[in-house]
C-alpha cells in the first residue's frame, strides 16, 4: 500500500509539472539584422498617408553622421504573409485597422527577444495621429532592443582587461577583438580594426570642477575633448591630432548612465591637418560619489561606407558602463 500511494504522489507531481509546462508559450529565437524593422501593414496603407508618417518617422536621418542614414532600415509586409518565419523578426511595427484606438509594446510575442508595437485606430488619421505623437516612445523602444541585442551579442566574447577596472574604477563590456592602443594611469584609448578602418573607444576622468553646468557646457566638453585628442591621439602625420569639426554644429542633451546624471554630445570629428573624419558620441558622466567626471567616449572611421551600425556598437559598448 505504501508504495502504492507513493507512485500515486508521483505520478500527480508529474502531471501538474506537465500541465504546467504545456500552458508555458515555446518561443524561437528572434533574428534580423540590427536597426531593421518590419513594418506589418496592408499594401494600400502603406502606399498613402500612414505608410508616409511611418518612414517619416523610422526612416528620419539619425543626428551626428556625417551622411544621411536612415534610423532603421524598414522592410514592409502584409498581414496576409505574416506568419512562421516572417514574425520572428526582432523589431515590429503592427497596423491595425477598424479597432479601438491605442498604441501597444508587446514584449517576446512570437519570438525571443522582441519587441512589437501595435498601433490601432477606427480611421487613418486616427492611426497618423498616434504614431506622431508616440513618435520618441516608438524609436527609443526600438533602439533599447537594439542595443541590448548588441550587447548580448558582444558578451559572447568578452574582453579580460584588467587595468580599466583597476586604473579607473570601473567596468565596461566589449569584445576581445578591440585592443587597447594606449593606456596612462587615467585614461585608455581603445580599438577595433573593422574592413574599412576602426572604431575607437575613449574613456578618461576629469577632476569634478572640470565641466560646471552652465550656458557654455557644451563648449567646455569640446575643448576638454580637443585637448585629450592633441595629447593622446595623434595623426597619420606629424603634427596631426583628433578634434573637433567646427563647421558641423554639436547635438548636446541629458541622459542617465549607471544610474548617474550624464551628459551627452554627438558630432564630427576631424584630424588636424590630415583628411580623415567621422561620428562621434560623448557621454560625460557625473561621479558624485568619487569626485569627478568619467567621459567614455566612442568614435569610427569609416571612410566611403554607412556608419549607423558602427555608431550603435559603440553606444551599446558605453552604455554597460558601471562606475565602482
Amino acid at each position: 500500500m505504501k508504495h502504492i500511494l507513493f507512485l500515486t504522489s508521483l505520478l500527480f507531481v508529474f502531471s501538474c509539472g506537465d500541465k504546467k509546462s504545456s500552458n508555458e508559450k515555446f518561443l524561437l529565437d528572434s533574428s534580423g539584422s540590427i536597426n531593421n524593422v518590419s513594418v506589418v501593414v496592408d499594401n494600400e496603407l502603406w502606399d498613402g498617408n500612414i505608410g508616409e508618417t511611418i518612414r517619416t518617422v523610422l526612416a528620419k536621418p539619425i543626428y551626428g553622421l556625417p551622411q544621411d542614414e536612415p534610423t532603421f532600415t524598414i522592410s514592409q509586409i502584409p498581414p496576409a504573409v505574416f506568419s512562421g518565419f516572417v514574425t520572428k523578426n526582432r523589431t515590429v511595427l503592427k497596423v491595425e485597422m477598424n479597432k479601438e484606438a491605442g498604441i501597444k509594446i508587446l514584449k517576446d510575442e512570437y519570438a525571443k527577444p522582441q519587441k512589437v508595437i501595435v498601433v490601432s485606430g477606427k480611421t487613418k488619421q486616427g492611426i497618423i495621429d498616434l504614431i506622431t505623437q508616440n513618435e520618441t516612445k516608438i524609436i527609443e523602444t526600438f533602439r533599447n532592443e537594439e542595443i541590448t541585442e548588441r550587447q548580448r551579442q558582444m558578451a559572447k566574447s568578452p574582453h579580460n582587461f584588467k587595468s580599466i577596472q583597476e586604473k579607473l574604477g570601473l567596468s565596461i563590456k566589449f569584445q576581445s577583438v578591440y585592443r587597447i592602443a594606449k593606456e596612462t594611469d587615467n585614461f585608455f584609448w581603445i580599438r577595433k580594426d573593422i574592413t574599412t578602418g576602426t572604431t575607437n573607444l575613449m574613456i578618461y576622468e576629469l577632476p569634478f570642477e572640470a565641466i560646471k553646468r552652465n550656458d557654455s557646457v557644451v563648449n567646455q566638453i569640446i575643448k576638454i575633448r580637443d585637448s585629450i585628442g592633441k595629447i593622446h591621439i595623434q595623426g597619420p602625420v606629424e603634427g596631426s591630432y583628433l578634434t573637433t569639426e567646427n563647421a558641423y554644429a554639436p547635438f548636446h542633451g541629458e541622459t542617465v548612465l549607471d544610474n548617474k546624471p550624464t551628459l551627452e554630445t554627438k558630432g564630427i570629428w576631424d584630424i588636424k591637418n590630415a583628411f580623415m573624419g567621422g561620428p562621434f558620441i560623448n557621454y560625460a558622466i557625473e561621479d558624485k560619489v568619487n569626485k569627478r567626471w568619467v567621459v567614455v567616449e566612442g568614435f569610427a572611421f569609416a571612410p566611403s561606407v554607412e556608419k549607423r551600425n558602427y555608431m550603435l556598437e559603440l553606444e551599446a559598448i558605453i552604455k554597460s558602463v558601471k562606475l565602482d
